[in-house]
């Protein structure tokens, strides 16, 4: 039976959190038009995810979003520090500026940290999405799916009448939370220590000038009531949250944390015993019960089960250390999605595809690592404990490896490189560099809006010409860039942050990384960057 509602399209993403908005968002800047459906009746209703590292405002500065993102920044942004401590009101085991620690240089990035509020973002990134020709469709929920034909056909239902339709996609984008209801119904798991505790997450009102003594603090990590406490400020003055693990193998529950506990928990917490406070709900109109939060550190053993592919937090887990969480699957969502275009306009070969998995995966277990350590570091180290995580090095430094890129010989098999000395290898993230257009200051990263981009040193003028009639030979979209020439170099950083002599080029992937170079001249231009963008590709 068919439904007048049932319809195509090219990409089908599942969840309407963060990672499956920007997935829309940059498949629509891409040209097509994907469909997005999500069982929740709008975007995030809580903070969530508070800040958002440079790389991923990185992105979304490509996209023209960065000023419309900043403009609604949350007060943590005038809030650098972070502490641990037995109580708010007792000794500091550490205090630092975690911002200016995580903060990158000028010179390595022209974004800094998005310290913006996820349910704010997700209202940019939607907006952002449907106007730039995305379907996103709110209340509709995947209630069936067959995967293993040449396409993905789902049935799907608007919980506010109960009526089903159907969608036929090519491919499918499963961004639907850490639940991962797709990935386990296809029968693929995840590796990694699992379930790492479970804590209730509550909200209160209080005066707590007394106990802050004037330290302006976005996290504090305590050790009362229970090693593990979590305190942040919320966007309303004199609103906090407070986290508390619980541990249910231990006969304990959610059940457990009734408002008189909750207010006694807090008090623990700061250190006051007859502390005024009031407990608040998450939402006007609901109950101020407490949220029951699972913490988990896991990694999805494989990125694709066909015509499905996973992203965000159905692809991998994080603990709630240094804001990784989010970032990871926006990221997820912009090197899937420039591969799914190319593929689906017959740019490119369907092996690229497998390229996603063989690129991100390894990410996400570096990235496992790094939080373990930071959780370890915040509820029991001190200050010297968590500068001594490079968050720098994995949010800009790491490399990808697979056929999408050209490896350049004695390149190290190490995934991460030291961003502060850029080499500008094939694998790693374009660098950031200072050029003048027209009078105005631009960074080498805003050039990268969606196309491949060919990136020609001043004297590398064969280049340009080769790369443009090679691209247009394949019909693949190129943007060619010959500095010197319209684009300026004022502080002669280029040939060296991109490892090219006077005669090279760079070519630079949609994603904005590098995916091969030829640091001088070439004998036979033309042919070489035609064979260099078709393995890229997959084209035989």
């Amino acid at each position: 039976m068919t439904s007048p509602r049932d319809h195509t399209t090219a990409v089908l993403i599942v969840g309407g959190g963060v990672t499956g908005l920007s997935a829309a968002l940059f498949l629509a800047r891409l040209g097509l038009r994907p469909t997005l459906v999500e069982r929740h009746p709008s975007t995030a209703i809580m903070p969530q995810a508070r800040a958002f590292n440079p790389r991923t405002m990185e992105i979304y500065r490509a996209l023209g979003l960065e000023e419309e993102i900043r403009a609604r920044s949350s007060l943590l942004a005038d809030k650098p520090e972070m502490i641990g401590a037995d109580t708010l009101t007792g000794p500091e085991r550490f205090r630092i500026d975690a911002i200016a620690h995580l903060r990158p240089p000028a010179w390595l990035s022209p974004a800094d940290w998005g310290m913006v509020d996820q349910d704010e973002l997700e209202l940019v990134v939607r907006a952002a999405a449907e106007r730039s020709g995305a379907d996103v469709r709110f209340s509709t929920e995947l209630t069936d799916l067959d995967a293993t034909g040449d396409g993905v056909r789902a049935v799907v239902r608007d919980v506010r009448d109960g009526t089903e339709y159907r969608i036929h996609a090519d491919y499918l984008i499963a961004a639907d939370g850490n639940r991962a209801d797709l990935r386990t119904r296809l029968g693929v798991g995840a590796d990694g220590p699992g379930v790492l505790g479970h804590a209730a997450h509550f909200l209160f009102d209080a005066d707590l000038d007394d106990a802050v003594r004037g330290r302006e603090f976005l996290l504090a990590y305590f050790d009362q009531p229970v090693a593990g406490t979590v305190l942040a400020p919320l966007r309303q003055p004199g609103r906090w949250m407070l986290g508390v693990p619980y541990q249910p193998e231990q006969g304990r529950g959610i059940a457990e944390f009734t408002e008189r506990h909750c207010a006694d928990l807090v008090r623990r917490a700061v250190g006051i015993p007859d502390l005024d406070l009031t407990l608040v709900p998450p939402v006007a109109g609901w109950s101020p019960k407490p949220m029951d939060v699972t913490l988990g550190a896991a990694v999805a053993r494989r990125y694709r089960a066909g015509r499905v592919l996973f992203a965000g937090d159905a692809a991998h887990v994080f603990p709630p250390t240094g804001s990784y969480g989010a970032s990871t699957g926006i990221a997820d969502a912009h090197n899937l999605a420039w591969k799914l275009a190319a593929v689906l306009k017959g740019q490119a070969g369907p092996s690229l595809l497998d390229t996603y998995e063989q690129e991100r995966r390894p990410v996400a277990e570096l990235t496992l690592g790094q939080t373990m350590r930071l959780l370890h570091a915040r509820h029991e180290g001190t200050a010297d404990d968590l500068t001594a995580v490079d968050d720098l090095a994995m949010i800009f430094g790491y490399r990808y490896d697979s056929p999408a890129v050209h490896t350049e010989p004695h390149t190290s098999r190490e995934l991460i490189e030291d961003p502060r000395k850029p080499s500008g290898r094939p694998g790693l993230r374009a660098p950031h560099v200072w050029l003048d257009r027209e009078g105005a200051r631009i960074s080498t990263l805003d050039l990268f809006t969606g196309a491949f981009v060919a990136l020609v040193a001043p004297d590398g003028g064969d280049w340009a010409a080769a790369a443009r009639t090679a691209a247009a030979s394949l019909g693949v979209e190129l943007d060619v860039h010959l500095i010197g020439a319209g684009i300026e170099d004022p502080e002669e950083r280029f040939l060296d942050r991109y490892g090219l002599t006077s005669t090279g080029m760079t070519l630079v992937r949609p994603d904005g990384f590098v995916a091969w170079r030829s640091t001088a001249a070439g004998d036979r231009p033309e042919p070489e960057f035609q064979t260099a963008l078709s393995r890229i590709l997959a084209r035989g």
